[in-house]
C-alpha cells in the first residue's frame, strides 16, 4: 500500500509540475508577441473584440476607427446579453466598415452594476461556460478588451485555449482612460496573459512594466 501511495503522490506532482510549467509558456513574452504580430500582418488575422456597456463601449469604438478591416477579419463583438446599446453600437459601426464579415455573440453579464463580489463569483462561472464556447467556436488569433467585467471570462477562455495550443490567441487589453495611477481590477486579474497593455497615462509605465504607453488612444 505504502507503495501505491507514493506512487500516486509522485504521479500527482508530475502531473502539477508539467501543468505549471505548461501554463509558464502560455505567458506571453512581450517581445516573442511583437514579432509574432509583426508575422500576421500581412494576413487575414480573426478579431474579438469584447465590448462593455456605456464608457467602455465608447472608448473602444474610438479605439477601433483606425481598424483595416480587409486585415483584422472576421471580427466578433462579444456583448452582454443585456447589453442592447454595444450591439446598436456594433452595427452602427459595421455599417460603416467596407470590408470583412463579422458577427455578434451575448453572453451573459459576469457582475451586474452593484452585485456583490461573492454572488459575482457564481455568475462569472456562468458567463464563463458560454464564453469559453464562443472563444472555441471563432477562435481568435486577436482578443482586444478594456476593461469590462464581461471581458474577464472571455480572457480566461482565451488562456486555455492557449495552454492548450489549440490558439495561440494575443490579448491586447487597451486600460481606460479614466486609469491614470493604477490598474483596473480586471487588468491586474489578467495581467500576466496580457499580451500587450497599452495604457493611455505615463504614470502607469512606471507602476507596471509590463506596460505601454502611446498618449490618449480613445480621446
Amino acid at each position: 500500500e505504502m507503495v501505491e501511495v507514493l506512487t500516486l503522490v509522485w504521479l500527482t506532482l508530475a502531473l502539477s509540475l508539467a501543468a505549471a510549467f505548461r501554463l509558464y509558456q502560455s505567458i506571453p513574452g512581450r517581445r516573442a508577441e511583437k514579432c509574432a504580430a509583426s508575422r500576421t500582418s500581412t494576413r487575414k488575422i480573426s478579431t474579438m473584440v469584447v465590448l462593455g456597456s456605456g464608457g467602455h463601449t465608447a472608448e473602444m469604438f474610438r479605439l477601433l476607427r483606425g481598424l483595416d478591416a480587409s486585415i483584422y477579419q472576421p471580427r466578433a463583438y462579444v456583448i452582454a446579453n443585456t447589453d442592447s446599446h454595444s450591439k446598436h453600437k456594433s452595427l452602427e459601426f459595421e455599417g460603416q466598415m467596407k470590408d470583412g464579415s463579422y458577427n455578434i455573440i451575448t453572453i451573459p453579464r459576469s457582475r451586474e452594476v452593484g452585485q456583490s463580489y461573492l454572488s459575482s463569483v457564481f455568475t462569472t462561472l456562468y458567463a464563463f461556460s458560454y464564453a469559453f464556447f464562443a472563444v472555441f467556436r471563432f477562435r481568435p488569433h486577436l482578443l482586444i478588451c478594456n476593461g469590462p467585467g464581461t471581458c474577464l471570462p472571455v480572457c480566461v477562455a482565451a488562456v486555455i485555449l492557449r495552454f492548450f495550443a489549440i490558439r495561440k490567441t494575443q490579448i491586447m487589453y487597451v486600460e481606460s482612460i479614466c486609469r491614470v495611477e493604477d490598474l483596473s481590477l480586471s487588468a491586474r486579474l489578467l495581467y500576466l496573459f496580457i499580451s500587450r497593455l497599452l495604457v493611455q497615462w505615463p504614470e502607469l509605465v512606471a507602476k507596471y512594466p509590463k506596460a505601454e504607453y502611446f498618449g490618449l488612444l480613445s480621446h
